[in-house]
């Protein structure tokens, strides 16, 4: 091999080793800047804001301080932070040369430590976490990552990066907080004064930083105020624990989630919430909340648990709005669907009279109407209108109890608070427990045409409440059968009987529908209403549970709701959908004309119901107790012939019975008007 090929080989070799070191370094800086990237990212604040930008909340980052990213430059802080740390910094490799060389020479030689670090050097160390770490090897490992970030950033990008890191003492981080904090201004309005001060507070922020003089003054301790304010909205206080229990389908949490959450409209709500239970202090009635969704994309527009979240008594600091309280007659609706899809129609009569039920082990249950009257024979337009318990309890007990259970269990996967079997027909009267929230989201059905979809409470389609049962997309009931709901909720003529004719539910020029309810002796009042476009709901009673005095879903509920309609009626979210009944016929019985289904079979669903009793008091089985004044009334609809233990004893529709001995007696009524109809019950006297 001759001395040229020799020298080739060398000289190839030679190269490439160094094409391979080159990589080598070139692969070690890359990963390098990554990792420092990676630190800068985890180093930001979680920052949770509403659908239009606004900050609900700024949480605490990985240093256990505050922090705001900007991805712009401020002119006059940048000009000036520059020229204060780094004369060079556009035209230095990340170091500055002199500087370093002074730097090692003081500290080899006069062991004096000499500040000499860029903002490139200073940027990786605080990205390294080695800012109280000044050793050799941190100095060494620093300058290598500082190389990473000039080798692969544009200079703007780390200066831009630094300037979001800087740390202004008070568990501040970045400029954008730190002009928040001080100054109640944005970066790219700091005067020069302003600007002076912060770049004074650097180099140590404990004792240097604009409040350090004056921490107690009142223009300081306002700044404080306002600023916590800014990083802690009041509207953060109902989705906190929504957002802990947020599904993130297998990816990380962004630095900044966006949520459905109008934090503008929810403070006007919760404006409307606090002035109108000061006016309800008066009826012993303390709490409330509201629930606000946009249609047709399922969307919370808001959630107000609390009149004033910021107050320690009464319960303010309670989310009323997901606290699961009995629900009153806001169930009605649901168990009028399923009645109708078994045929039942608002034409369907019912007689409302008392009737007798034997629940949880033969227990006699009598239900009532709220004003405790039966209106005689009614069909169901009017009883759900009119918010009638007895025809509910028929309506649900045609369609059967169990069927209404799975329903509610496995249709609409609700968990109950207590063994589902324990409400019996009593469900229908309004105790059955649930909170505003998840209310809300069932009464979604009615204006998305049947349809339970999932509940979105994030801007991100990768978040979603999975963990709470809002994510469910399926059909609860047919469109035709929500039309009937839709027809009877939005007519407030029918219900002029119990809620009159003038009253919080009318409102002017809008096309809705509205549910109230109320709770067993005034603990609770609701009101839901909805559009197509929307729905409001309102609950109004007591944290701890204590009665009202007389709030009803009207009176209580009903004035709140009242105005938050109101206010989402003139609001950009009214798009003025109107209701569609295109499955809707009408029916004439005389003079009246009621509403049905296309191709109904007329006769045979009004009758459905039909009551084949002869007999309305006393009912089968009852006890009487035996005494010289007993008076038992024999009842029917129609005059009947009465026989007591088959002894003929008067023609009437009311017979007074006046036993005079203990034993089980025989009742039998005979209606010759009805071909002889016969009816026998038994009656015990003890």
């Amino acid at each position: 091999m001759n001395k040229k090929t020799t020298k080739i080989i060398i000289i190839s070799c030679l190269s490439i080793l160094m094409l391979i070191f080159a990589i080598f370094i070139s692969i070690k800086l890359a990963n390098a800047k990554n990792l420092l990237i990676k630190s800068y990212l985890n180093n930001q604040s979680e920052i949770i804001k509403d659908r239009n930008n606004i900050i609900l909340k700024i949480k605490e980052n990985n240093r256990g301080d505050y922090s705001e990213n900007i991805n712009f430059l401020p002119k006059e802080f940048t000009k000036a932070l520059i020229k204060k740390e780094d004369k060079t910094f556009y035209f230095h490799p990340g170091i500055n040369i002199k500087s370093t060389i002074r730097a090692f020479f003081d500290y080899f030689i006069i062991h004096k430590k000499t500040a000499s670090s860029t903002i490139t050097q200073q940027l990786a160390k605080i990205l390294l976490s080695q800012e109280n770490k000044r050793t050799l090897n941190n100095k060494i490992k620093e300058l290598f990552y500082t190389f990473s970030l000039e080798a692969y950033l544009p200079k703007t990008q780390i200066l831009q990066m630094y300037e979001n890191s800087i740390y202004f003492g008070n568990k501040v981080e970045g400029i954008k907080l730190a002009s928040t904090y001080y100054f109640n201004t944005t970066p790219e309005l700091l005067n020069k004064d302003q600007i002076n001060s912060l770049l004074e507070t650097m180099p140590n922020p404990a004792s240097f930083n604009p409040f350090a003089q004056n921490s107690n003054s009142k223009e300081v301790l306002k700044l404080k105020s306002n600023f916590k304010k800014y990083i802690n909205n009041n509207n953060y206080f109902e989705i906190s624990n929504l957002m802990d229990n947020a599904s993130y389908n297998g990816l990380p949490w962004q630095t900044t989630t966006t949520t459905t959450i109008d934090s503008a409209l929810t403070d006007k709500l919760r404006e409307i919430l606090k002035r109108n239970l000061e006016n309800l202090s008066t009826k012993k009635a303390t709490n409330g909340a509201i629930m606000v969704l946009k249609y047709p994309e399922n969307e919370v527009l808001s959630i107000v648990g609390s009149p004033d979240p910021t107050n320690t008594e009464n319960g303010s600091q309670i989310n009323m709005a997901t606290q699961s309280r009995p629900i009153g007659s806001t169930i009605k609706p649901f168990i009028y669907v399923k009645g109708f899809e078994k045929n039942l129609r608002p034409y369907t009569t019912v007689e409302d009279k008392e009737y007798k039920y034997l629940i949880n082990d033969n227990f006699a249950f009598y239900p009532k109407n709220y004003d405790y009257q039966y209106r005689g024979l009614v069909n169901l337009h009017y009883s759900l209108s009119n918010s009638l318990n007895v025809p509910t309890v028929k309506v649900l007990e045609y369609y059967g109890i169990d069927n209404f259970y799975n329903l509610l269990t496995k249709d609409l996967e609700f968990k109950p608070t207590q063994n589902i079997s324990n409400y019996e027909l009593g469900i229908a009267l309004g105790g059955f427990e649930m909170d505003l929230m998840t209310l809300s989201y069932y009464f979604s059905i009615f204006s998305q045409n049947g349809n339970l979809l999932p509940l979105k409470l994030f801007q991100n389609n990768s978040i979603n409440l999975s963990s709470t049962n809002f994510d469910q997309n399926k059909k609860i009931s047919e469109e035709k059968y929500i039309e009937l709901i839709n027809k009877i909720l939005s007519d407030r003529k029918t219900g002029v009987d119990q809620f009159g004719s003038s009253s919080d539910l009318n409102l002017d020029g809008a096309d809705y529908a509205v549910k109230t309810g109320t709770s067993r002796e005034f603990h609770d009042s609701y009101t839901i209403g909805y559009t197509k476009d929307f729905l409001v709901a309102v609950w109004v009673g007591n944290s701890n549970n204590t009665a009202m005095d007389e709030v009803s879903g009207q009176t209580g509920a009903g004035r709140i709701w009242h105005e938050a309609m109101n206010l989402l009626i003139n609001s950009d979210y009214n798009k003025n959908n109107k209701f569609e009944f295109n499955n809707i016929k009408e029916y004439q019985d005389g003079n009246n004309t009621e509403y049905g289904l296309i191709n109904d079979n007329y006769n045979k669903y009004k009758n459905l119901l039909q009551d084949n009793s002869i007999i309305s008091k006393p009912h089968n089985a009852d006890e009487f107790q035996l005494e010289t004044t007993t008076q038992i009334p024999l009842q029917s609809e129609n005059i009947v012939d009465w026989y007591i233990n088959n002894k003929y004893v008067n023609t009437s529709k009311e017979y007074i019975f006046k036993p005079e001995k203990k034993g089980t007696y025989n009742i039998k009524a005979i209606n010759k008007n009805d071909n002889n109809k016969e009816e026998n019950i038994n009656i015990y006297i003890n």
